[in-house]
């Protein structure tokens, strides 16, 4: 016999090791299987935090029948472009169907990438081929894992279950708000690749796409490092920041269009004060405090994204002469600063044109006039809250010290964002404050350009995940506009792969 039960809940002091104890008096037998389902913290009420738990458990040992997937025929070749979460995990559901398929991508494996990434930090010395947008793991390698997805695709649990097959930590599985962790992450990916290849799939690293050729609306053969080869199906899993891989698509006649995001800063705290703030006094038993904020305060919506509790500014840029950051945190989240992007809705006027890339433009020229105002070398300009609120230069740091290497330059941020977005911040961040105390405190710090939040660009495809004018293709992936965040890239990664599948079973 098995049962599920819900809402039980266990104090911060208290071990899971209780809840097995609260289901034997449920159940009124010995407990001989135990499953956490879903773990989340309940904050609401600070002078009664708790866990609360749903949980599976039975009287009698149990393990989930293995699944199974039909065996496609003949032994198409299928190339995925981009070894990022969308590439990696269509690749694994390729294999589920003894489907091999070559991945291309245009940077290293991951754990070179790290180095390369390191060195950017400490010295300014981009590679732009092997970076925090470049390489295998894609962008979310160096952004602390977050797995929580606003989507609701049943493939979700195949992509937490995955995660954790593959070395993620446990919780990972039942957690309302899983994280791998930057460090955690790449070992996950190095093994997904080492499976890859034993089940007798191909990497081609420092390998990018430069050319597909279709004939009569049909995919016949791709390029790539100079070399042409004909190909069953092309999955491009390209990433958001493949800028020349989209300018290349559109030559070539696929259908795209121009995509709504959002660009703006990172905002920095000491995250004691984010703990203080969401827990109480007794924020130090808890985990490291995280928070999801949106304002209405202007006529442009304002929100977070990509909270780092614990975590880093990092530089995240992919193109010579241009700044970009990005948040990272380990799993442990023990770092002094939190850290998250502060963006503002881009509508499609403020790109200045109809042409399908104009968003792209719109990103690149916030990225070179922040490199520009903060003197070159990667520096990113900064300001702190309280005199971006008030018009004012910053001269000094106050509690808060920003993360973000190789250097720092006080800029006002108006000197870089057109003032409809500055004038929705400013708008935004009290309102924010009256939300979460001390998030527009006068010492917090503000680093730009956060312009990376997705795509601005989506590859129209019809119901069978091929691209509308070009059979053979599939986009799939943030890159292609259809996801946001790691899990729901993953989860397209998967749709992808079963659309090629279905060609092949019958």
């Amino acid at each position: 016999m098995r049962k599920t039960f819900s809402g039980l809940t266990l104090r911060p002091h208290q071990k899971e090791s209780a809840l097995v104890r609260l289901c034997e008096k449920k159940l009124r037998a010995p407990c001989r299987y135990f499953r956490i389902l879903k773990k989340s913290l309940d904050a609401r009420d600070k002078s009664d935090i708790r866990w609360v738990y749903s949980v599976e458990c039975g009287t009698e040992p149990y393990a989930p029948p293995p699944r199974t997937f039909a065996r496609v025929k003949g032994d198409p070749k299928v190339v995925i472009v981009g070894a990022g979460p969308a590439g990696l995990f269509c690749a694994l559901r390729l294999l589920d169907h003894c489907v091999r398929p070559v991945i291309l991508e245009r940077g290293k494996r991951v754990e070179e990438r790290a180095a390369d990434v390191k060195k950017f930090s400490e010295t300014g010395v981009l590679d732009p081929a092997s970076n925090i947008q470049f390489g295998e793991g894609g962008a979310g390698a160096f952004s602390d894992g977050k797995l929580n997805t606003q989507t609701n695709s049943p493939l979700n649990r195949d992509v937490l279950d995955t995660f954790v097959r593959f070395g993620a930590p446990a919780e990972v599985g039942y957690l309302g708000k899983p994280h791998v962790g930057s460090d955690h992450l790449k070992k996950v990916v190095a093994a997904m690749r080492q499976y890859i290849l034993e089940q007798g799939g191909e990497f081609r690293f420092s390998t990018r796409l430069e050319d597909v050729r279709i004939r009569g609306s049909k995919l016949v053969s791709f390029t790539a490092n100079g070399a042409e080869e004909n190909c069953d199906a092309l999955v491009l899993a390209v990433g958001h920041s493949a800028r020349d891989t989209f300018e290349m698509l559109l030559a070539r006649g696929l259908e795209m269009q121009q995509k709504e995001f959002a660009v703006g800063v990172r905002i920095e705290h000491l995250q004691s004060a984010i703990g203080r703030a969401q827990y109480g006094s007794g924020y130090a038993a808890l985990p490291p405090a995280d928070y999801k904020l949106v304002s209405h305060a202007s006529d442009r919506a304002v929100f977070t994204f990509c909270m780092c509790p614990g975590g880093v500014v990092v530089p995240a840029a992919s193109e010579e002469g241009g700044v970009v950051v990005n948040g990272m945190s380990d799993f442990a989240r023990d770092g002094r600063n939190a850290n998250s992007a502060l963006v503002v809705q881009v509508r499609r006027e403020d790109f200045g044109g109809d042409h399908p890339l104009a968003g792209v433009a719109f990103q690149r020229r916030l990225e070179r006039a922040a490199f520009s105002a903060a003197g070159g070398g990667y520096k990113a300009p900064v300001q702190l809250v309280g005199d971006f609120l008030a018009d004012r230069e910053s001269y000094y740091f106050g509690e808060v010290k920003p993360t973000y290497a190789p250097a720092t330059s006080f800029v006002p941020m108006q000197a870089i964002f057109p003032r409809a977005l500055t004038d929705a911040l400013k708008a935004a961040l009290p309102d924010m404050d009256g939300k979460l105390s001390g998030f527009a405190a006068y010492e917090s710090v503000l680093t730009g350009v956060e312009s990376r939040t997705s795509s601005p660009v989506r590859i129209v495809r019809g119901n069978d995940l091929q691209a509308v004018n070009a059979e053979g293709i599939y986009p799939c992936g943030e890159g292609c506009g259809y996801a946001g965040g790691i899990t729901s890239a993953a989860a397209d990664g998967i749709r992808a792969a079963e659309a090629i599948v279905t060609k092949y079973l019958f």
